[in-house]
């Protein structure tokens, strides 16, 4: 289950402390005008190690297209995007070789596969969602074609809202060797009526999906999500006028297809699970041990978990528009 999508196909690859990490994009349309430059400033919203507030890792996260494009535009075939890793401190792991890390896959791993990559969390590794993010931005970029535009905002910090308090708890919870969890905002707007389809191939559906595909989110609410269990019905519809609608607590989407309204998204991620403080964990012998994980970590992943779930929600829609041109 390496491949997420359809009509616009992605296969991301790599590991964390591999060489690369990259995704080949299968569907990508024809004659779309395609360089690095779109794909970078995506990619440099997610890389680490560009302020206090994230991992200590430093890495330039610069994209490299291998195939896919020629003269500036993308030919139908397969679009290659390739991002070497260059800051890998695997020794930092190595006390973790026979231990599970709380919060973490590791344990499963080891029970589905048998075996498992314990330097950063191999796959499972955040460092995963650079293939994400990579072709995410080809997607927004074709979504641009159609005049569709995403863009993310932090909602709260462990409960708090405003940005001085964010940041000041996301260091303190650095400080402490602790971490913090948030909730997100994604929001589509220009999309048009129509897209999504009824029953199983729900668009919202589709939008869970890809958001609880991210590592660290643990909760999706479309529009209003979770408020809407306390209303009553006449407080909760959108009612129609001859323009549209008069509100949108739907979120943009009504039967798992688009209204033509914004398409608001929002996560809750979880409190990063790699910490300082000395935890109990098991080791890969049944042993009850203590552990503490060393090496570089985001003490809050919500500031750039951001440009991911963008690229998610932009792979949704790319792949639910190139759906809608079948009908036509």
């Amino acid at each position: 289950m390496n491949t997420f999508g359809k009509n616009f196909a992605v296969t991301t690859f790599g590991e964390s402390h591999g060489p690369a990490v990259g995704a080949v994009i299968d569907g990508c349309p024809a004659r779309l005008a395609l360089s690095t430059a779109d794909i970078q400033p995506l990619l440099d919203r997610r890389r680490p190690g560009a302020s206090p507030l994230t991992s200590a890792r430093s890495e330039s996260d610069t994209v490299e297209i291998l195939s896919g494009v020629f003269e500036g535009t993308t030919t139908g075939a397969p679009v290659a995007l390739l991002v070497r890793n260059k800051d890998v401190h695997s020794e930092d792991y190595e006390a973790l070789r026979e231990k599970f890390r709380p919060g973490h896959a590791d344990f499963t791993y080891q029970e589905k596969y048998g075996c498992r990559d314990h330097r950063g969390g191999g796959r499972s590794s955040g460092r995963e969602t650079v293939g994400r993010v990579a072709a995410g931005a080809v997607a927004l970029k074709y979504l641009a074609t159609k005049g569709i535009a995403i863009t993310g905002r932090i909602v709260s910090v462990h409960g708090k809202t405003a940005p001085q308090e964010i940041e000041q708890e996301i260091l303190a919870a650095k400080a402490a060797g602790d971490s913090v969890g948030g909730i997100a905002e994604i929001v589509a707007t220009g999309c048009p009526a129509g897209l999504g389809d009824p029953v199983f191939g729900k668009l919202d559906a589709a939008i869970a999906g890809a958001m609880m595909g991210i590592g660290a989110v643990k909760g999706v609410g479309i529009g209003d999500g979770f408020e809407v269990a306390g209303r009553f019905g006449s407080a909760n519809n959108d009612p129609m006028t001859k323009t549209g609608f008069a509100s949108n607590h739907a979120g943009g989407i009504l039967g798992g297809i688009s209204t033509g309204q914004e398409i608001v998204v929002r996560i809750a991620v979880k409190p990063t699970p790699s910490i300082a403080k000395v935890q109990q964990t098991r080791d890969i012998h049944g042993n009850v041990v203590a552990i503490t994980v060393g090496g570089r970590h985001d003490p809050c992943i919500v500031p750039r978990i951001l440009p991911v779930a963008e690229a998610m929600l932009a792979l949704v829609l790319a792949d639910a528009a190139l759906e809608q041109e079948k009908y036509r």
